[in-house]
Parts: structure tokens; sequence; C-alpha cells
């Protein structure tokens, strides 16, 4: 199958082992990962803040960018759910019933990193090897907008060594939310400070989720609390081999 990754911002930015997790992840089960070098943002920041027609040469770019490929994957639900619920929407809306064609039929062969791998290859245990306790928080977009379920979960309960504790409150958002975590700064913490004592409630080592972006927020008031737990993406657990640690 030929498969390529689009990295998002983050992972391309400021968390790029995300990036290299799941394409070795993806090489260990067997599939050749390309990386288009042409690929940017996907604009999901755009027209979450309202600026949908600058947003559309990113959606032209990602439609062009990943045309030909049988799969995009993507580690982060957020990214995947602009792609899969905002692009054609958006050149619609504007105008450009084409590239709304065009952006339909690529997004109908992007997925969430989870959903790839149980929907796709029909996976629900990769031979990952992880001895930690761990903690498990759903992201907002891949729970709400793409309904991934239960699928992080069964990929965990598989990894070998794992200790997966149970998360109070799981659903509940951690705060962050893009610029909201900026425009609604006091509320945005509230959330975040009920999510880390739920998360510390769990004594786990490592919380983990499918979105850099949570966990970059997690993270950050986790380690101002210097409380001993750290934030891992999921990609980075499922890639974890007996070898490897």
């Amino acid at each position: 199958m030929r498969v390529a990754l689009f990295v998002t911002c983050l992972a391309d930015t400021l968390f790029p082992q995300a990036g290299r997790a799941t394409v070795a992840l993806l090489e260990r089960l067997g599939h050749r990962v390309e990386f288009p070098p042409d690929q940017t943002c996907c604009g999901q920041m755009h027209v979450n803040t309202g600026y949908q027609r600058e947003a559309l040469p990113l959606i032209r770019r990602f439609a062009e960018t990943f045309d030909g490929y049988e799969a995009i994957v993507i580690p982060s639900g957020s990214c995947t759910g602009s792609v899969r619920h905002q692009h054609a929407m958006v050149a619609r809306r504007l105008g450009d019933d084409d590239l709304a064609r065009r952006a339909e039929e690529v997004a109908a062969r992007t997925f969430e990193l989870t959903q790839f791998l149980t929907d796709v290859l029909g996976l629900d245990d990769v031979g990952a090897y992880y001895p930690h306790r761990v903690t498990y928080h759903p992201t907002c977009h891949s729970l709400r907008l793409l309904q991934v379920g239960d699928r992080p979960l069964r990929l965990l309960r598989n990894v070998a060594g794992i200790d997966l504790v149970e998360l109070p409150d799981a659903q509940a958002c951690c705060g962050f939310g893009g610029t909201f975590a900026v425009k609604n700064a006091d509320v945005s913490t509230a959330m975040l400070a009920d999510k880390m004592r739920n998360v510390l409630s769990t004594g786990a080592e490592v919380c983990t989720a499918g979105d850099s972006s949570c966990l970059m927020h997690i993270g950050g008031g986790l380690s101002r609390l210097s409380a001993g737990t750290q934030t891992v993406h999921l990609a980075e657990i499922l890639a974890s081999t007996r070898a490897g640690r």
C-alpha cells in the first residue's frame, strides 16, 4: 500500500518524535511510508478562526500534494478532522466546486492513525512493548468529530508490559482548543486544572493522547507542577518494542 504521512505543523516544528514514531510503526508493520515534501499546514487554524478564504490555498495544496496516495495517515485527530470535515465544505462555500470534489476524494483516503491501524489494517495488536503505568486522554476532535471510539484503547490494551489505568472524567476537554486557550485563558486554565487533577489521581507515569496539541497543553501544566508525570504521543507508545527499550 502506498502510504503518505501528513506530519502536521506541531509535529514538524515542536514534536517531531510523533511523526518519526508513526513512520517507524507503519514500516515495522510492512508498509513503505512516503513524506511528500510539498506538504504545509492543513488550514485548520485559519478555518477555525474565521479566515476561510485564506485557508483555500492550503486546502488546494493538500489536495494536490496527496493526490495519488492510497492512504494518508495523520498522527492527529484535529488535523484529520479538518481534512475530512472542513476542506470540501470550505471550498464549496467559496464557490470552488472542482476543488471541493478533489478534497472529498482525498479526504476519503485520509485517516487518523488509530483508525488506519484498526479499520484499514485490521489490527488491534501492533506488537508494542511499553512497561509503564499509562492513562489515556481522548482528544475532543478524535472523540467527537472523528468518532474514533475505543480504537486507541483497544490498541493500548494489547501493548505488552503496559499498566493501563482509566482516566476519571476522560471525555472532558483539556482546555486547549487552539486559540481558545489564548482568547479564554482563565477558562482554559481552569479546565486544564481539572484535567491535571484527574491525570495525577491515576498515579500514571505517562499521559498519552493522539494529538500533540492537547499533550502540549497538559504537559505544560504538569511540568509547571513538577508532578513527574510525562506526556507521550500515542504513536510513540505503539512504536515502542522490547528491542527499543
